[in-house]
């Protein structure tokens, strides 16, 4: 999952021009060295656009559609520089296809909590600003395989050993701690990702005292993705995070004393959780279109979000 569907499409056709212009050739580019900031401090892996080959060090096969996939940094004290609800940019090429696929994932291990502009020699740095919870010398990808995906189907079969190619790093939105009371993040299927970094980043910043309420809709108890993650957070912050799986079509009996239920993420559940909207709530929705549309609303027709109080700027879409 990326950005806002505007800036990411504007993005990757950015990148394709250029592709274009400069040839296939560039997907044989595996790095690019890069300027150290003027602050003295090691650049971050990811501090400007480059092409950088990662190798996998481990894949952990999650269910039958799901892997977690770690990619080692050649420096082992590097860090990525990614800032919260940040993506990446990877460029492959699928065997069959002559010509590469760009796909934006996002990371699920720590990432900086705040960051700084710097420019270099006319270069812009990203630089860490403050309590950062970064992970040195390694990243970690979730990535769902879809049918007939060439991007996931290629990913899904890298292993220990194997390299990835990523291009460039995209930003979302700009995270401040505790410039809100209270949010509300909906994700539904692999739109979990930007959403758990999100969870994770504030929940680790000791800065931060940001209230948290999540719902994670998915197909199967299988899906329930990064569930040990999200019940290590719920028993060490009680009055800080809560959150509940719901569930379109149960393979089994739910319990709904588990802390899921069946349906999707619909208004009778939202209406039950959600308190009254103020000026310092924000609502995070990343998931499959229809359902961001359900909840957003369209040009034509108001969403579940509207009709529970939330304004349009109140509400980020991934």
């Amino acid at each position: 999952m990326s950005l806002r569907r505007g800036v990411l499409l504007s993005r990757l056709t950015t990148i394709r021009s250029v592709l274009g212009f400069a040839g296939l050739g560039l997907y044989t580019i595996t790095s690019i060295p890069t300027a150290h900031a003027s602050s003295g401090e090691p650049d971050a892996v990811f501090s400007r656009f480059g092409f950088k080959s990662l190798r996998v060090q481990s894949v952990q096969t999650v269910n039958d559609n799901t892997k977690r996939l770690v990619f080692e940094f050649p420096d082992p004290d590097a860090r990525s520089g990614l800032s919260l609800t940040s993506a990446l940019l990877t460029i492959m090429r699928p065997e069959g296809r002559w010509l590469p696929v760009l796909r934006p994932y996002t990371p699920i291990s720590d990432l900086v909590t705040a960051l700084k502009l710097n420019y270099y020699e006319g270069t812009l740095l990203m630089d860490f600003d403050g309590t950062t919870t970064d992970e040195p010398g390694q990243l970690e990808l979730m990535v769902k395989r879809y049918p007939n995906g060439k991007a996931s189907g290629h990913i899904h079969s890298l292993q220990p050993g194997d390299l990835l190619t990523f291009v460039a790093p995209l930003r979302g939105f700009s995270w401040k701690p505790n410039e809100f009371r209270h949010v509300y993040l909906l994700a539904g299927g692999a739109g979990i990702t930007p959403i758990y970094q999100l969870v994770r980043g504030i929940l680790k910043n000791p800065d931060d005292r940001t209230k948290i309420t999540l719902v994670v809709g998915v197909n199967r108890e299988e899906d329930r993705l990064l569930r040990d993650e999200l019940d290590g957070y719920a028993k060490r912050f009680p009055e800080r995070f809560r959150y509940l799986y719901t569930i379109s079509h149960p393979q089994k009996q739910t319990k709904e004393e588990s802390g899921d239920r069946t349906g999707y993420i619909d208004e009778e559940l939202l209406r039950g959780l959600v308190k009254e909207p103020t000026d310092d709530s924000k609502v995070f929705v990343c998931g499959p279109p229809a359902m961001e549309d359900a909840l957003v609303g369209s040009r034509k027709a108001s969403g579940i979000l509207s009709r529970l109080g939330f304004s349009r700027e109140q509400v980020y879409r991934f």
